[in-house]
């Protein structure tokens, strides 16, 4: 199955905050907020949404490709993700700007403050979808995550055009698109993907009611946080997983991210929702425990022993079968 990973890619400055955002929020003097925290830690990583994913397919021993505006600064980030197998060929690499920036604060209850400025990835929306898919033989899946508002309405029309079954995931971009923007960004997606806030201001945006926007999709996969991920499905029974166990909390940075990634390898092999969404869940959870989107790491036995001790020795079997061979330090 071939799938195209479309999105920003940006560098990522990780901050921790050791104490509670909320502490200093007065009541009552929120209409004029100046404030400033002083970090602990600074921790300058590879990042971006399309990067994340792609990258967390990539080392599940996916060959996903990237459709992606860059900067000219590309070259060290291209080699990386290249080197963890993902096609970075097509992206659309920028002569003035640099790449995209993500500057995030997590205080102590993992609670966060983050800016974006997107640099090179406004240049998304000269990118054409259907030139990437003749290319690489046909694309069977479009991934449509957060990116130049823009591009992310053109890839989604083009994969209509296309007939390309798309995954709409607009998530940072929900606060930046209007609810007709949302409308045709997700109409006819095979997958949606979101958290809960991010349904609750899509159904607020739109005025469309839950039933409404989920009659648009196939598949609406909803992550819970620390309760989980619930996927549903015209005409069939309501999935709930939990997350997978964790040794620890260090940073949730990208732990969306690689759900969909490992969500979306399970669906690339042919694995149900369900087994899908553990196996999502299992890479969101060594994200979850790593500084950094695209530091975390595994050899097989590890990865498929924490799956067996999260989803039972059946499930872990299923998916071994897989991607035992394939799994990398």
């Amino acid at each position: 199955m071939k799938i195209g990973v479309a999105g920003s890619i940006g560098r990522d400055h990780l901050m921790t905050f050791p104490g509670e955002f909320t502490d200093s929020l007065v009541e009552g003097s929120l209409a004029k907020v100046s404030l400033s925290f002083l970090v602990d830690t600074l921790e300058i990583r590879r990042g971006g949404v399309a990067g994340n994913i792609a990258f967390g397919m990539g080392v599940l021993g996916l060959k996903p490709v990237l459709i992606a505006a860059v900067g000219k600064d590309w070259a060290d980030y291209d080699a990386w993700l290249s080197r963890h197998g993902v096609d970075t060929t097509h992206a659309r690499i920028s002569t003035e700007l640099h790449t995209a920036t993500f500057m995030v604060t997590t205080d102590k209850s993992l609670n966060q403050i983050a800016s974006f400025f997107p640099g090179a990835m406004s240049e998304a929306r000269e990118i054409e979808i259907a030139p990437i898919s003749a290319a690489v033989g046909g694309l069977d899946l479009l991934v449509i995550s957060p990116d130049d508002p823009d591009a992310m309405l053109r890839h989604s029309q083009a994969a209509r055009n296309l007939s390309i079954a798309f995954a709409a995931d607009p998530s940072q971009q929900l606060a930046r698109m209007d609810g007709e923007d949302i409308k045709n960004l997700v109409r006819g997606a095979k997958y949606l993907l979101m958290n809960e806030y991010e349904l609750a201001l899509t159904l607020q945006k739109t005025g469309w009611s839950d039933q409404e926007l989920f009659d648009q999709v196939q598949v609406r996969v909803v992550t819970l946080g620390s309760h989980g991920v619930r996927v549903e499905e015209h005409g069939k029974e309501t999935i709930k997983v939990e997350c997978a166990k964790e040794n620890s909390k260090v940073d949730p940075t990208g732990v969306g991210d690689a759900f969909r990634a490992g969500f979306l390898a399970g669906i690339s092999w042919g694995f149900n929702h369900e087994r899908s969404a553990q196996l999502g869940s299992m890479l969101a959870t060594y994200c979850l425990e790593t500084i950094g989107t695209q530091e975390y790491r595994f050899n097989d036995d590890e990865f498929m022993n924490r799956f067996a001790q999260s989803y039972g020795d059946l499930a872990a079997a299923e998916v071994a079968s897989k991607i035992r061979p394939q799994l990398v330090d």
